[in-house]
């Protein structure tokens, strides 16, 4: 902006802060100043006019440093080409950094840090979501009316050990609480979601008057459409009749229908924050864990936190059929005991599990080629069914080596030539 003067002088205002010498200026020339017109012009209230030219100096931001510039190593490691681990929201990268980093600070904080780190920033703008063009009427069910069951499916996961597998995470949530249980299995059989479901309704200890799910395999033998009520299959359909609830379908190709699960999914995606970190036993643990911190946590949709919330339901909810009926639908659960070598034998063969649990008896489940071996409820070993004599996970066995021969210079070494010697011998 110019202001032209009478005398050949011009003088230009840019800024407010020009004011205070456009002042001297004016004064100098004993001419008036039009506060009104520059105020117009700068587009600001007269009064602030009024206030600049009067020596008004607004206090200058200080460019403090900021807590968590101490962790910006860590962060962009994380989020390098060369990182295992992916981290597909921000609060997931708060929520590793916090669990094992000892950050501290709001996640509001964290993601408004990440906002003005521009490296850090482009990391997350890469592969933006695509908000629905339609929008959605919220819904809400009484306490005890409805559950909502969904997989996230074929998760691609490296273990520490460095084997490739895809896991699944069955999710069941009560709508009124949000109450959600989760499950990691390798396979998505219907056994694994009848027997996932049975022990889900007896942790809660009833079960819910509908299910809403979507159109998997394991519940649906044709999918429901717009014009097809569709068909559900015959055994998940006698699983129902027996367990009370009923079954609905959401329309082919309406997600939304079951909203309240599928916003769960991306909770899970804080796996993929631990790619190449953990076993599969620990990956199993870590998932219960998340599960119940979440169950813990305020519910960004209703303020309230699920696990008061369910107390509110949990007499709202049918009453669970006769254990006969729910044994008919559990995986089977095998007591065997561990030897002193920390193994346990099935068909003859023997599988590790940690050295802890010489002498005890643990729980064997058999689905899907796989042995799953729990102490109490907790999985603390899985094993690939295997024709080996002996089948050694190596952590296992460096653990046990260090029970034995505490004070050995390299368990490690030692326990990589003697595995490769039992290899060798019992191949």
């Amino acid at each position: 902006m110019y202001i032209t003067l009478n005398v050949e002088t011009d003088f230009e205002i840019k800024s407010l802060s020009d004011l205070p010498k456009f002042k001297q200026l004016m004064e100098h020339l004993k001419m008036k100043i039009n506060k009104s017109q520059l105020a117009r012009e700068l587009g600001v209230d007269r009064r602030t006019i009024e206030k600049y030219l009067n020596g008004f100096i607004p206090k200058r931001k200080r460019n403090k440093p900021s807590k968590i510039d101490e962790y910006y190593q860590i962060i962009a490691a994380l989020l390098s080409e060369d990182s295992k681990q992916k981290f597909y929201y921000r609060r997931v990268l708060w929520q590793y950094l916090k669990d094992n980093h000892e950050l501290k600070c709001a996640a509001s904080t964290f993601r408004a840090y990440i906002s003005r780190t521009p490296e850090f920033q482009a990391y997350f703008e890469e592969d933006k979501r695509i908000a629905s063009p339609k929008g959605t009427a919220r819904c809400e069910t009484p306490p005890g009316i409805q559950a909502q069951l969904d997989w996230k499916e074929s998760i691609p996961f490296e273990t520490k050990d460095g084997e490739h597998v895809e896991v699944n995470v069955a999710v069941l949530i009560l709508a009124y609480s949000r109450l959600r249980t989760f499950h990691l299995t390798i396979s998505k059989s219907q056994s694994i979601l009848l027997s996932f479901l049975t022990e889900t309704f007896e942790a809660i200890g009833g079960v819910p008057t509908e299910i809403v799910t979507d159109n998997m395999k394991t519940v649906m033998d044709k999918a429901r459409t717009e014009h097809f009520p569709g068909i559900v299959n015959v055994k998940f359909a006698q699983f129902a009749k027996d367990f009370g609830f009923k079954v609905r379908p959401c329309i082919a190709g309406r997600p939304r229908t079951k909203g309240k699960v599928e916003t769960t999914m991306k909770i899970i995606d804080e796996i993929h924050a631990y790619q190449g970190q953990l076993t599969l036993e620990e990956l199993h643990q870590f998932v219960q864990d998340l599960c119940n911190r979440i169950n813990h946590e305020v519910h960004q949709g209703t303020g309230k936190i699920p696990i008061l919330e369910f107390k509110k339901e949990r007499n709202h909810l049918l009453q669970l059929p006769t254990e006969k009926v729910r044994d008919s639908y559990r995986i089977k659960h095998t007591l065997v005991k561990v030897n002193a070598s920390n193994m346990i034998s099935y068909k003859s063969n023997q599988y590790s599990v940690p050295a802890k649990y010489q002498g005890k008896k643990v729980g064997l489940q058999v689905y899907d080629n796989q042995l799953w071996i729990y102490y109490n409820t907790e999985l603390i070993a899985q094993h690939l069914i295997s024709n080996k004599k002996l089948n050694y996970q190596e952590e296992h066995y460096k653990e046990a080596l260090g029970v034995s021969i505490p004070n050995y210079p390299d368990i490690d070494d030692l326990a990589k030539r003697n595995l490769a010697a039992i290899g060798e011998v019992y191949k």
